[in-house]
C-alpha cells in the first residue's frame, strides 16, 4: 500500500480542521448567527393582534408586537417567548435544531468546529414561525375576525 493516500486525507483533514478554527465556525459562514422569526399570537383559536411579546436566549433579548417578525441571534438552548395583551398572556419556549452546517463542521473541524458553532449559535436554528397561544380571557383577538362573526 502506498502512503500517499493516506498522507492526502491527513493533510486535508488538518488543513479542514485548520480552516475552520480560524473562520470561528463552518456554520458561521454558510448560515450565519442571526435568523428572523416571525411571532403570532393566538387566543380561542383567532389572532391576537398588537399582543407584546418579548423573545429571550442566552445570546440576548428581542421584542416584537403580534403578528410581527423580528432579527434574533441563534443560540444552542431555547428560545422563550412570553406575550401579554390586556389581562392574557402566554410563555412557551422553543428548541433550538442542528442546521446542516454544524454538521459539515463536525465531519470537517471536529469536537473544536463543532464548539465553536455551538458557542456562537450559528449551527443552530429557531423555527422560522411561531405561534403562541394566549391564555383566556382573550382581549385584543383581531377585529376583522370578530366583525365578520358578528355580522353573521
Amino acid at each position: 500500500m502506498s502512503t500517499i493516500p493516506n498522507f492526502f486525507r491527513l493533510t486535508v483533514l488538518v488543513l479542514s480542521i485548520f480552516f475552520c478554527a480560524l473562520t470561528t465556525g463552518c456554520a458561521s459562514i454558510t448560515s450565519g448567527k442571526h435568523q428572523p422569526v416571525s411571532v403570532n399570537a393566538v387566543c380561542d383559536g383567532e389572532t391576537v393582534v398588537e399582543a407584546s411579546c418579548t423573545l429571550m436566549n442566552d445570546k440576548g433579548s428581542w421584542y416584537v408586537k403580534t403578528p410581527g417578525s423580528v432579527m434574533i441571534q441563534k443560540a444552542f438552548g431555547d428560545l422563550a417567548i412570553d406575550c401579554k395583551k390586556g389581562d392574557s398572556v402566554a410563555s412557551t419556549k422553543f428548541q433550538s435544531k442542528s442546521n446542516t452546517g454544524v454538521w459539515g463542521n463536525i465531519l470537517a473541524g471536529g469536537v473544536i468546529g463543532y464548539a465553536v458553532d455551538a458557542g456562537s449559535g450559528a449551527g443552530f436554528d429557531y423555527p422560522s414561525t411561531m405561534t403562541v397561544t394566549m391564555n383566556p380571557p382573550c382581549s385584543g383577538k383581531d377585529t376583522k375576525i370578530s366583525a365578520q362573526a358578528s355580522e353573521k
